[in-house]
């Protein structure tokens, strides 16, 4: 498990209140959102990887559509790499949930169509980060957050 100081990103949010609702902005999709515990957490690993893996915010993708045997699926966030490839994917939990087999078989559904070299998964307290090898049909843990050229 990677610990990775996510919350420390929370001041670099914009939350705002419009009755008795909240609201985040979503600086990938550029509106604000019904602030959930779930959209939480990607909004403060979308901000992680911006401000401190440095990743271009134009690489970055929030709930992408996919097609995985065809059904319609939206993957939490993708990040692409240099050569504009899916490189990194990110399935992000309420904070409330914890990370299980079923959330690896989620993201491992999601992958399907995309074969990305990383996977990772997170609640914002708990973080695990996978270096796929589809040669070996294998993984490995890694201990940080994989970074492109």
């Amino acid at each position: 498990m990677l610990e990775l100081d996510f919350i420390a990103q929370k001041d670099k949010l914009k939350i705002k209140r419009e009755g008795d609702k909240r609201f985040i902005f979503g600086c990938i999709r550029k509106k604000y959102l019904v602030l959930q515990p779930e959209e939480f957490v990607r909004q403060l690993v979308v901000s992680y990887l911006i401000n401190i893996n440095k990743f271009n915010k134009n690489r970055i993708a929030v709930e992408k559509q996919l097609i995985v045997n065809d059904l319609k699926k939206r993957c939490d966030i993708l990040v692409y790499d240099s050569q504009v490839m899916p490189f990194l994917l990110i399935e992000c939990k309420a904070p409330n949930i914890s990370i299980s087999q079923q959330t690896f078989r989620q993201i491992a559904w999601y992958n399907m169509p995309l074969k990305v070299p990383f996977l990772m998964v997170t609640n914002g307290q708990e973080t695990f980060v996978c270096k796929m090898d589809y040669e070996k049909k294998t993984f490995q843990f890694v201990n940080e957050i994989p970074v492109y050229q």
